[in-house]
């Protein structure tokens, strides 16, 4: 499968891993949050940020996973700072909690990476009353990057150190509902797909790092904002469908990335020095990728902004 490896410009491909793409970097005096950090890509990425020197953040659901997953890592890497603080982000309360302990430890922050994600569920509305899929992928994180973004300036002024949030998204942001975002639909079920929602909430990911960089130039913040497809990973969001868990399971090993490989973009973009000041941009397979037209729409991007706001009153 040699398409399969094919190096991009930046010398990586899609069978690079996490530690591959970071190798040779120090980010010892770095502090990065992770939110998802409990399985996954949400994991290695954590795993690997803390090998190469940072101090890990996570945000997890399930506090006793995260538990595990930090006794792991510092069992295989003893010099592993990392810290786990619950986080639900299909709840707004839960997202304002976290924000409020995180920003009142008085921790700097130089790297947000907003990776937590569910695929393809029935649907079902959030505490909020939000669509479930729209509200943990997209408008949690949103509301958790606002809450979170004046320590980062404040991180980025007094460090002089560039300042990384990166939005994980999906490929599936090429197949949204036909209007992209459905702003007057978001809560109906009639018309709802599983996966035109999750397609939805994936392309609301790149249309908010697009916006959120945009405003972090006029701010003159020293702060880039990008997002990524991590590849079609074997991973855990497939559990609400057993028909695709079928096939993950069957397929899987010969044409999916390893979670080794699926976090390389992640880490990729949130170290890399060839990433320096890029900003509003999609990556794939750790090279810049170009998301679906409709995810470079700036109108879109602000109208997908000012309706979040509203959302997150």
């Amino acid at each position: 499968m040699w398409f399969f490896r094919r190096k991009g410009p930046s010398g990586f491909s899609s069978s690079s891993t996490a530690e591959e793409v970071t190798q040779g970097i120090d980010a010892s005096g770095l502090t990065a949050i992770v939110t998802g950090a409990s399985s996954g890509i949400g994991t290695e990425t954590t795993r690997v940020l803390a090998l190469r020197g940072a101090h890990v953040i996570m945000g997890v659901r399930n506090m006793a996973a995260g538990k595990d997953v930090k006794e792991a890592i510092v069992k295989e890497i003893p010099t592993a700072k990392i810290d786990a603080i619950e986080l639900d982000l299909s709840s707004l309360s839960s997202v304002r909690k976290f924000a409020s302990e995180f920003n009142s430890s008085g921790r700097p922050l130089n790297i947000l990476i907003n990776n937590a994600g569910i695929m393809a569920t029935p649907f079902m509305l959030s505490k909020d009353n939000i669509e479930l899929q729209f509200a943990t992928n997209h408008v949690g994180h949103f509301l958790l990057t606002n809450l979170l973004l004046d320590t980062m300036k404040k991180t980025a002024r007094k460090s002089s150190k560039e300042g990384r949030i990166v939005n994980v998204s999906s490929e599936a942001h090429r197949y949204p509902y036909r209007e992209g975002i459905r702003f007057d639909k978001i809560n109906d079920p009639s018309g709802y797909s599983s996966f035109a929602a999750y397609g939805q909430s994936k392309l609301a990911n790149i249309l908010h790092a697009n916006e959120l960089a945009k405003r972090l130039k006029e701010d003159g913040a020293d702060i880039t904002a990008n997002s990524l497809h991590p590849g079609a990973i074997v991973t855990n969001l497939f559990r609400h469908n057993s028909t695709i868990s079928g096939l993950v399971n069957l397929l899987g090993r010969a044409v999916l990335k390893s979670v080794q490989q699926g976090a390389a973009t992640t880490c990729y973009v949130a170290l890399h020095p060839q990433v320096k000041g890029v900003t509003g941009e999609y990556f794939s397979d750790s090279n810049l990728a170009k998301p679906r037209p409709q995810g470079q729409d700036l109108d879109l991007a602000k109208k997908l902004w000012d309706f979040s706001m509203v959302l997150v009153k």
